[in-house]
């Protein structure tokens, strides 16, 4: 989806068209959540601080966010998308992988099926959406972002080199900035001077990820379509008002607790590793972990652990914080889930 956010409110309310849309909080502490494309056009992007998007636009137009209203459009978004596949993997609210290998019904190839579909969401949500289609999930994924705003990118088998080679490897999926500067170290910065690379040089240097990399340097990806991904995490943070001390964060680490346990109890799902995330002043992330014996079965329990995870933050004492968060990861199996029928069962046993 183009803007998603930022494209729910413009839609929604007739006033914001054609401005520069910045969905956000005001605030010192707050982050953009997403900007319109005429918002931009001024260099505001999603994860910058709101007080710096007001600078490089004082006109904008500042919207607090309304999750609930973007959750029911995505759901109106996946259900066209079921339409014409029952094989889609979403990657978040506003994004997904669709395969229509054996789903093309009416129509006579893949593109066709994208042309539908954002036709679709065009005429039913009065909203846009960008496509890629290609033969795996990693190149749609990159054409996907070539024509945006309201595009359409095609990478057709005998076309994958002319596309992938000329990008700079920070395209690629998993190259982050520390992984391109090693990258770039070996004098590497695009796809074609990765394939150039020895496999097993890459391998021998990176691991799994080298040879991973090789791959998708070769255009080769072989992940499937995966609807049934399982979630990996849950989470709630918090930015602070102002920043706070360590000896001060207690009680808003007992709060995020409680929050994740209740999201986690909506979705009906549980987790074995309990997580800490602090962010610094200087914004510094710190993160601390623990998989205990025992996984979390209630809300007390996840203020337990999460608690005893400060204790392991460790000094400088005068270090202040401007966030924090508590989650759950690595998802239980169903047996894991349920110690408490479990545990009934004996006791009735032993009645």
């Amino acid at each position: 989806m183009d803007a998603f956010y930022a494209s729910v409110e413009q839609r929604d309310d007739p006033a914001l068209r054609g401005r520069p849309v910045v969905v956000a909080w005001k605030g010192a502490r707050s982050v953009v959540c997403a900007a319109s494309y005429e918002a931009r056009t001024f260099g505001i992007r999603s994860a910058m601080p709101a007080v710096r998007a007001e600078r490089l636009c004082p006109e904008a137009l500042f919207v607090p966010p309304n999750f609930t209203r973007y959750r029911a459009v995505a759901r109106q978004v996946r259900a066209i998308f079921r339409a014409h596949t029952p094989l889609v993997e979403p990657l978040s609210l506003d994004e997904a992988y669709l395969d229509v290998t054996d789903h093309l019904g009416r129509f006579p190839s893949a593109t066709a099926v994208a042309v539908a579909i954002r036709a679709r969401i065009r005429d039913e949500l009065q909203l846009t959406a960008s496509a890629g289609v290609a033969p795996n999930k990693f190149l749609a994924k990159i054409a996907s972002d070539v024509n945006k705003p309201d595009g359409l990118c095609v990478v057709k088998p005998k076309d994958i080199d002319a596309f992938l080679l000329p990008l700079p490897v920070a395209r690629l999926p998993g190259v982050g900035k520390v992984m391109n500067d090693r990258l770039a170290a070996l004098g590497v910065r695009t796809v074609a001077e990765l394939r150039r690379l020895d496999a097993g040089a890459l391998d021998a240097r990176f691991g799994r990820w080298g040879r991973r990399l090789s791959a998708l340097a070769h255009g080769i990806d072989d992940h499937p379509v995966n609807p049934d991904r399982p979630r990996r995490s849950i989470s709630a943070e918090d930015t602070f008002a102002e920043d706070l001390p360590q000896h001060q964060l207690a009680p808003h680490i007992q709060r995020m607790a409680e929050k994740t346990w209740a999201a986690a109890e909506t979705h009906g799902w549980r987790g074995r590793t309990v997580v800490l995330k602090l962010k610094t002043a200087d914004f510094r992330i710190l993160t601390r972990s623990i998989t205990p014996a025992s996984p979390p079965t209630c809300a007390d329990d996840l203020r337990r652990l999460a608690l005893g995870l400060l204790a392991r933050v460790g000094p400088p004492a005068d270090t202040r914080y401007r966030l924090v968060g508590v989650g759950l990861e690595g998802r239980l199996a169903p047996a894991e889930a349920a110690p408490g029928r479990q545990a009934s069962l004996f006791l009735a046993a032993a009645e």
